[in-house]
């Protein structure tokens, strides 16, 4: 609180004062250096805290010791200084224009005034011509960690004092550092427990839930997402393991003992996965890993849990697919197996057997692109009408888009195939002018049981007479099966003078996509 006469402190800087003395900032810009102190003063969150017996402690016995009336923990802050402490003074802070503490913290030195009033600078100061009267002043430096002077430890006496000797100014600046020691302390413990509540909301919204057994009592403390992972109830209902097993599923409790019984016995680590019966979520899968305290206290073991219900889910709905994939794998080898060995029965030679192959091998893959661009297990009923068309330009077709499983996705695949080939070689699109209408619709939903899906295949437009076959071909038996085994309807072809009209009535057991 007091300013530092150049030529009559006559004391030797004290021993320790805290802290690290450095170059007192001579290298840096005043301004720069100022900031800093003052994020360094910020950091220990002591400015405006309530009083501390720690400190008041310290404060009365410089006084005692000193045998002076007012001692003081002053802290300098950007234009005020405040007392942390302050013995035989009942105000809380004063300007820092008035200040004598300020010129400790500029000069980065002790200072002492013998006599204010001798003092031109400070004669006219109002707190020496006023409360509380200040003739006599010694401060030394409150330095923190890193160098920055955060205060003083000072003692002021109403009446003019000699200097203090070099064994006293010691005993002042240990003091001090005493000070600056408890103010450590303070601030360890405060970013300990700020860092501890962080660490808290942390797991809190990550959805993580820590615990702790005392296997000697058996009792459980809990933290984080414990009501999100077992239930509001946690903190009574889950107070013992044995608590805590009455809510892990009944399938798995004889799992998770028998796991439990192997960590306490070998004091390997504990882990496992099993699912819980979360009174307001239902069934629930977590994952638990914990491990023993082997330094402190080896009954204890701690260990987090965390929802894994969804990637269980995830995982489960994986295998469905890949059995299904493997279902559909083996249907499609036995559907080319099948239409290799008919469609060489069927074929005139190489060239012919290589076509017919390759086009309904095209068939099918239109189905599969149909079925990979959705889930796997269904496909649209457009986007096989899309394939078809990208693949015979003058087809034309209308209807509701329905959603067809594999099967009859696939049937349908092959029998538009043949189909359109027939109309390309023998049909409507043998001519320039020849085209294909496919129409569809099911009957509505309220209609007579059985509801029927019905769909006309039309040509027209073609450039020589349509008639009837003199024989039956594998691509008719293959239109047939397809009709009639895989999809449990019928077909009807009329050679009409016109071109071919093909009808195919089937049970309407799509959905509307």
């Amino acid at each position: 609180m007091a300013q530092r006469p150049t030529a009559n402190d006559g004391a030797p800087a004290p021993a320790g004062s805290g802290g690290q003395n450095l170059a007192d900032g001579t290298d840096q810009d005043p301004a720069e250096r100022e900031r800093w102190r003052l994020d360094t003063l910020r950091e220990y969150r002591i400015m405006d805290t309530d009083r501390e017996p720690e400190f008041d402690r310290v404060t009365k016995l410089v006084a005692d010791l000193f045998e002076v009336p007012i001692t003081l923990v002053s802290l300098v802050g950007d234009c005020r200084q405040w007392f942390k402490s302050a013995h035989g003074l009942d105000v809380p802070e004063t300007s820092r224009e008035v200040s004598f503490c300020d010129h400790v913290v500029r000069r980065g030195e002790p200072i002492v005034v013998p006599d204010a009033r001798a003092d031109p600078r400070f004669a006219s100061n109002p707190l020496v011509t006023g409360d509380p009267f200040i003739r006599f002043y010694a401060g030394v430096p409150l330095r923190a960690y890193n160098g920055a002077i955060l205060g003083t430890l000072c003692i002021i006496d109403r009446k003019a004092r000699p200097t203090l000797s070099f064994r006293e100014m010691e005993r002042l600046g240990d003091f001090a550092a005493i000070i600056m020691a408890e103010a450590d302390l303070r601030r360890t413990i405060v970013e300990r427990d700020e860092a501890r509540r962080a660490l808290e909301r942390a797991i809190d919204y990550s959805g993580i839930a820590t615990w702790q057994l005392d296997t000697r009592s058996d009792l459980l403390q809990w933290r984080g997402a414990a009501a999100e992972l077992w239930g509001a109830d946690y903190s009574t209902a889950l107070r013992t393991s044995e608590e805590a097993f009455e809510r892990i599923h009944p399938d798995d409790r004889a799992t998770v003992r028998a796991m439990l019984d192997e960590s306490m016995a070998s004091g390997a680590p504990y882990a496992i996965e099993h699912r819980v019966l979360h009174p307001e979520r239902g069934v629930r899968w977590i994952a638990v890993r914990g491990d023993w305290d082997v330094r402190d206290n080896d009954a204890l073991l701690t260990g987090v849990c965390i929802d894994i219900t969804e990637q269980k889910s995830r995982q489960e709905n994986a295998n469905l697919l890949m059995r299904e994939l493997h279902h559909r794998m083996r249907n499609l080898f036995a559907t080319v197996g099948a239409i290799i060995s008919l469609t060489r029965h069927a074929a005139t030679d190489i060239d012919d057997y290589v076509e017919r192959i390759s086009s309904r091998l095209d068939a099918l893959n239109r189905a599969q692109n149909v079925l990979l661009s959705a889930n796997f297990m269904t496909g649209s009923m457009h986007a096989l009408m899309r394939e078809l068309e990208a693949s015979f330009p003058r087809i034309r077709w209308s209807g509701p888009d329905l959603l067809l499983p594999e099967n009859a996705l696939v049937a349908m695949a092959l029998l538009f195939n043949e189909l359109a080939t027939n109309a390309m070689k023998h049909g409507a699109l043998t001519g320039a002018d020849g085209s294909v209408e496919i129409a569809w619709a099911q009957d509505p939903d309220d209609a007579p049981d059985p509801r029927m899906f019905r769909l006309v295949w039309t040509e027209s437009g073609g450039d020589r007479p349509v008639v009837a076959p003199d024989r039956t071909s594998f691509g008719t038996l293959l239109m047939e099966r397809s009709v009639k085994n895989n999809l449990g309807g019928t077909i009807e072809r009329r050679w009409e003078p016109d071109g071919l009209i093909v009808e195919i009535v089937l049970p309407a057991r799509w959905r509307y996509a």
